[in-house]
């Protein structure tokens, strides 16, 4: 996507690639999508730059059904939580990825950063969150569980209250200071994480506790 996003600035505002990398690392940097910059100081067509750049995406290819994360998510207990996602992508791109992902049909609802109305806000900004909640139904800040796998949109989560995990991909170093209470390099690790909302930890600790009054 990277490699997009570059030749986005580059055909765009007619610069080098090496100012494009600056500017798309500092536009993500101040507001959490290269996108936001882009509207805010070029008048850029936030639609349009969806088109070029996330829908054009050859996702087909590098995106395919995933077993085990398609059970991890059947394991939940959904009358304990409700499984939503939130993403800074506009809802074609987000829709795309869990499809192709074979998941699309376990989740009850998606919060998406919705470029056809300006200004529009992402994570980490506080109203992107308040978004959700309320989109999501949420009673209470401190009824929101969290995963993703930027640092600072975790860091923005967990001030607000929600519990958060930050998801560390296996070859990035540990942060100097965690974002979030919990820090996790892999989605298998929720289980030992939020034991209480699936289904087979509940079973689990179940018969572990029957055992133990034998």
């Amino acid at each position: 996507m990277s490699v997009l996003i570059n030749k986005y600035f580059e055909t765009h505002l007619s610069v080098s690639t090496a100012d494009a990398d600056m500017l798309h690392m500092k536009y993500y940097k101040d507001y959490g999508l290269a996108i936001s910059g882009l509207v805010l100081h070029h008048k850029v067509d936030p639609l349009e730059y969806n088109r070029e750049v996330d829908d054009a995406l050859p996702l087909d290819g590098l995106i395919t059904p995933n077993p085990e994360l398609r059970k991890l998510l059947e394991d939940i207990d959904t009358s304990k939580v409700k499984p939503w996602l939130f993403t800074n992508a506009y809802i074609t791109h987000g829709r795309r990825v869990v499809r192709l992902l074979g998941i699309e049909d376990l989740f009850e609802g998606i919060t998406f950063c919705d470029y056809s109305k300006l200004p529009f806000v992402c994570k980490p900004h506080p109203e992107m969150y308040d978004k959700a909640e309320r989109e999501a139904g949420a009673r209470s800040s401190q009824d929101c569980y969290f995963v993703d796998d930027s640092y600072l949109n975790c860091l923005h989560a967990q001030a607000r209250g929600w519990t958060t995990a930050h998801l560390l991909e296996h070859d990035m170093p540990e942060p100097p200071e965690r974002a979030s209470k919990y820090q996790i390099r892999d989605l298998e690790s929720l289980r030992s994480v939020f034991p209480q909302f699936f289904k087979s930890m509940v079973a689990y600790r179940a018969d572990e506790s029957r055992s133990s009054q034998l």
